[in-house]
């Protein structure tokens, strides 16, 4: 999913033009208006796969806990746990400043409260309730996996992480890694299949 010649939207700082514009989306059965740019992950819609990891996201107005969107993009799994469980403390973490800067935005103007960081950012002794992904299948399979490894293994016993993954992707073969103790002390599972995309979620034991 490149956004020019050579330029992905795990860029950094996208080198492509910060043109700005409105979106509408539906989050958490919401109709909202929200910023987007080229340059990040699906920047001219709420894509096919995060379409269906959304309805995973239960309202929940009592839940606590730190919750990671990891990958965030311009914010529609993060804004969406921000607004099912207000009480969660919400981090959206990708390494791409402008993705960064329109989730800060987005949550602003929704008037929520998203920590939008680089993945350095994160304090140390965090711990996850929940993390929430549509990973970067494309930065390939070893990077994949040390990205699933470093965020998942700071989840505590009982929590939970939610990926939607595309299956002609290697859906099935990163379900088979995981289970084979790819990240340590979880149980993995097929939670959903819809459009060609799989959710799987672990949980920690």
């Amino acid at each position: 999913m490149s956004t020019t010649e050579g330029e992905h939207y795990f860029t950094a700082r996208p080198a492509t033009a910060d043109e700005r514009r409105e979106l509408h989306v539906t989050l958490a059965g919401r109709e909202l208006t929200v910023t987007t740019a080229r340059g990040v992950f699906s920047g001219d819609r709420v894509d096919r796969g995060t379409a269906v990891l959304l309805p995973h996201v239960e309202p929940d107005a009592e839940a606590t806990g730190d919750v990671l969107d990891l990958g965030c993009g311009w914010g529609p799994v993060a804004l969406t746990v921000a607004l099912a469980q207000p009480r969660r403390t919400v981090w959206a973490v990708d390494v791409n400043e402008r993705a960064l800067d329109l989730v800060r935005r987005n949550a602003e103007r929704l008037g929520l409260d998203v920590r939008a960081v680089l993945p350095d950012d994160v304090p140390d002794d965090v711990r996850f309730a929940e993390v929430w992904s549509n990973p970067p299948i494309r930065i390939g399979k070893p990077a994949l996996h040390d990205l699933l490894h470093r965020w998942c293994t700071r989840l505590p016993p009982g929590g939970r992480a939610h990926l939607v993954v595309q299956k002609n992707l290697g859906a099935d073969s990163l379900q088979a890694w995981i289970a084979a103790g790819g990240v340590p002390d979880v149980d993995v599972e097929r939670t959903g299949t819809a459009k060609g995309f799989r959710v799987l979620t672990l949980t920690r034991r």
